[in-house]
């Protein structure tokens, strides 16, 4: 009988466990959607969901109970201030999960678990990041007329360097340069020079 077990144990220990769904749950508020098997999307998502009606309620009892779970101050603070107003009309069924498919090598099944976003968030997180494009591209365009004197500068110095260089090439005698040696089939560079020795001259030298 399957009594008093409401949970996957997913072939870890209490603590082991533990410190995995704290992890897939901190990465769900960090980046809004996770891709892991489906047995760790099920148990996530009843953590997760369990900390954005926490969030919800929005006193301190709350964002301590939070924050002793989630890791990073930087995702309790998303989490009570971006997150949890999405769902202030909505009673449940923060999450939704999508299946994959199985995983090449030893065909565990996926699944993308990810917050669910009404059309109206959608919009307005759409409007929000073209208006941030639209800064960073005014910041972009007005960044160059700043170095238009730095790069004016850099181009004297340049100049006024080639013309320092030339002055001392002038100044400096020219060395003359020396014929080069040169190097025929059968010549053997000795001192005297002259052809290498043949083995026929060899065996003469040998014999004699």
């Amino acid at each position: 009988m399957r009594h008093r077990k409401d949970h996957r144990k997913l072939s870890r220990t209490h603590s082991h466990r533990r410190a995995l769904l704290r992890n897939l749950v901190t990465s769900l508020i960090q980046h809004e959607r996770i891709e892991t098997t489906l047995a760790k999307a099920k148990e996530a998502r009843r953590v997760g969901e369990r900390m954005i009606t926490f969030a919800k309620r929005g006193d301190l009892s709350s964002r301590r109970h939070v924050a002793r779970y989630v890791h990073g101050e930087d995702n309790v603070k998303k989490l009570f201030d971006t997150v949890a107003p999405w769902y202030e009309t909505r009673n449940g069924g923060y999450t939704r999960i999508l299946k994959l498919g199985r995983r090449l090598g030893d065909a565990g099944e996926m699944a993308l678990l990810e917050l669910v976003k009404s059309a109206e968030v959608k919009e307005k997180l759409r409007r929000e990041e073209e208006a941030a494009a639209k800064e960073k591209a005014k910041g972009g365009k007005a960044a160059p007329s700043r170095g238009k004197g730095a790069a004016k500068a850099a181009a004297a110095g340049e100049a006024a360097a080639e013309g320092e260089g030339g002055e001392e090439k002038k100044g400096r005698p020219e060395r003359e340069a020396k014929p080069k040696p040169e190097h025929r089939r059968g010549w053997f560079p000795g001192k005297g020079g002259g052809k290498a020795p043949t083995r026929s001259r060899q065996r003469g030298k040998s014999g004699e």
